[in-house]
């Protein structure tokens, strides 16, 4: 069967699964529009059990040979990849930006960029992972890292090449071969990465890519027996139906979930750029698991600082995201506006105050205005759920330890972020503050040797560094009593 592609922003893109080094179309397809316009975009093949399993085959057969390169074999290979995927930043970013209404600038200057960080940085922080010794009174251990073998990674569509990379890039650095489920509604430059890091050399079923739909081709995925270890980035009610397939089988899954973010700004802080960054939460049309969307401000500076965000969230312009002047695009898809705007019409319901927003843009059908709610009761829905969209909720508070109860008072732990110019005050609030990040005076700045992930329901371990490889790996202690040995 020829191999079929569709041509998105003027990139061809095939639309077939990619297994054991080769494209491989299903009977069933699902339907792609672009959000920016609602345009066609592909018919996009649709992952069988069948498919899966011939991905994981593919997968498993290629298994021995990836692993036994070891970390210096790997290397030349990953690095060649994360060059080609630069090389390509154009493509991937006009791809991107028509397949999930990201921006495009972003996308090219940032997300792009940080995909082939991604594969490299972890290349090359595989050659520190290589073991060490333990000295105890009676033996020698020897600890090493040995690759796990199969690894199902399944993302998700508010940022899908960036967030596929984070898991394919210490995957692939351990020894792991992976079968890569991305998300259904953007699944168009996961199927570009397939093909650039063939170009770079990666052996056929090292990298597969199975397209489809989450109940399908995804539940395959994660009760397949022959899967050793789960990576999964999405909504916190999915993880719950992936950590049950997962705890049927023993299997370690890695989860990054949702959160509800508070966002602090004490009364000494620099005002201007806290502004700034609670108006920036509204990017990427506030489709952002760490997003800071609980914004909570010290009472005494509460006038003074809502007028400097209001002017700062005035900037945000609305739009087509192809266009450089545009700050917040569309949301990804009508079942999510659906979704998003139902949040928004019961917050109003409950009594909520809308202080700017609250309802669709006329750029089009999935816009929606940056919305800003005050007066919002601490138990109240909006207070509570994660919307995902660009929509925020404005409290006060009075003293340390009301902030730390506020800030806490969700079920999720994701992130948080702290505008603060003291810094003993700033460290005991962080402190005290539960999530897996706290940024201080800045917002979104990652070191990829850094812990992520979330607490409580905002997640399940952590990955970058050490803390990749700890998941993506089978440690081995080899205990050797001391002096055993004559020779």
């Amino acid at each position: 069967m020829a191999a079929r592609t569709a041509t998105i922003a003027g990139v061809d893109v095939s639309v077939d699964h990619w297994i054991a080094g080769r494209r491989v179309a299903s009977k069933q397809h699902f339907t792609n529009n672009s959000p920016v316009d609602g345009a066609f975009l592909a018919d996009v093949s649709a992952g069988s059990k069948e498919d899966v399993d011939a991905a994981v085959a593919a997968a498993r057969k290629a298994f021995p040979a990836w692993a036994a390169l070891g970390p210096e074999g790997r290397l030349p290979i990953l690095k060649k990849f994360a060059e080609r995927m630069l090389a390509r930043a154009d493509d991937l970013a006009a791809v991107e930006t028509a397949d999930n209404g990201s921006l495009l600038m972003g996308n090219k200057h940032r997300l792009v960029p940080r995909s082939a960080l991604n594969i490299s940085f972890f290349a090359e922080w595989a050659l520190k992972m290589q073991g060490h010794t333990i000295n105890s009174d009676e033996v020698v251990g020897h600890v090493q890292y040995d690759p796990a073998g199969v690894a199902a990674l399944i993302t998700p569509w508010n940022a899908p090449l960036m967030l596929t990379t984070w898991k394919v890039g210490p995957a692939l650095a351990a020894g792991n071969t992976i079968v890569v489920k991305p998300p259904e509604w953007a699944p168009m430059t996961c199927s570009l990465m397939a093909d650039i890091a063939d170009e770079a050399g990666l052996p056929p079923g090292v990298l597969n890519v199975v397209q489809g739909i989450g109940e399908e081709a995804g539940d395959a995925l994660v009760n397949h027996p022959d899967v050793a270890r789960i990576s999964f980035t999405g909504s916190t009610d999915t993880a719950r139906i992936i950590g049950g397939a997962a705890a049927r089988s023993i299997t370690p899954l890695s989860a990054e979930l949702g959160g509800k973010s508070p966002l602090i700004v004490c009364a000494d802080a620099d005002l201007d750029a806290a502004a700034q960054t609670v108006a920036g939460q509204y990017m990427n049309a506030g489709q952002v698991c760490l997003a800071g969307t609980r914004v909570l401000v010290e009472k005494s500076i509460e006038e003074q600082f809502l007028e400097k965000v209001r002017a700062a969230a005035g900037h945000m312009v609305v739009g087509d995201p192809r266009d450089p002047g545009t700050r917040v695009g569309p949301l990804i898809h009508p079942e999510h506006f659906s979704r998003v705007s139902g949040f928004v019409e019961r917050a109003k319901a409950d009594g909520a105050e809308v202080l700017w927003g609250g309802s669709q843009s006329s750029e089009g059908d999935l816009y929606f205005q940056p919305t800003m709610f005050g007066g919002a009761a601490a138990d109240a829905e909006i207070s509570q759920r994660e919307v995902f969209g660009p929509v925020l909720t404005w409290q006060t508070f009075q003293s340390d330890d009301e902030v730390i109860a506020i800030a806490n008072n969700t079920e999720y732990g994701l992130a948080g972020t702290l505008f603060c110019g003291n810094e003993a005050r700033a460290m005991r609030i962080a402190s005290a503050v539960v999530a897996g990040t706290i940024w201080v005076n800045c917002f979104f700045v990652r070191d990829l040797s850094a812990p992520f992930g979330g607490s409580r329901t905002s997640g399940l371990g952590r990955e970058g560094g050490n803390w990749s490889f700890d998941f993506y790996t089978d440690i081995k202690n080899i205990a050797v009593r001391k002096d055993a040995f004559t020779s």
